[in-house]
């Protein structure tokens, strides 16, 4: 008896995703120029930047599909780096 496979994306996902990372990307170039945005900005950058980055890690390194301990993993390495950024501009009184 064969065990059911992982369920991975087909192309036409592939190519919705990066339909949807493009539009991401024209409105993160967009925000700067809209004037009334401008108290909000950098969280709005960061926040498109944080929903790229989780959508390109989950599709296309896989880890969407993988198992969770992968999962995990990446995820305790990207905050540990987080955590050190932060270190490092304390440390040189950059924050």
């Amino acid at each position: 008896m064969a065990s059911a496979a992982h369920a991975h994306p087909t192309p036409k996902t592939y190519w919705l995703i990066a339909a949807a990372l493009a539009v991401a990307t024209a409105i993160e170039i967009a925000i700067p120029y809209i004037e009334f945005l401008d108290p909000v900005r950098a969280p709005l950058l960061i926040a498109f930047g944080a929903a790229k980055f989780i959508t390109v890690v989950a599709v296309f390194m896989h880890l969407r599909y993988d198992l969770k301990g992968y999962r995990y993993v990446f995820s305790i390495a990207v905050v540990v780096a987080i955590l050190m950024f932060i270190v490092m501009l304390a440390v040189f009184q950059a924050l």
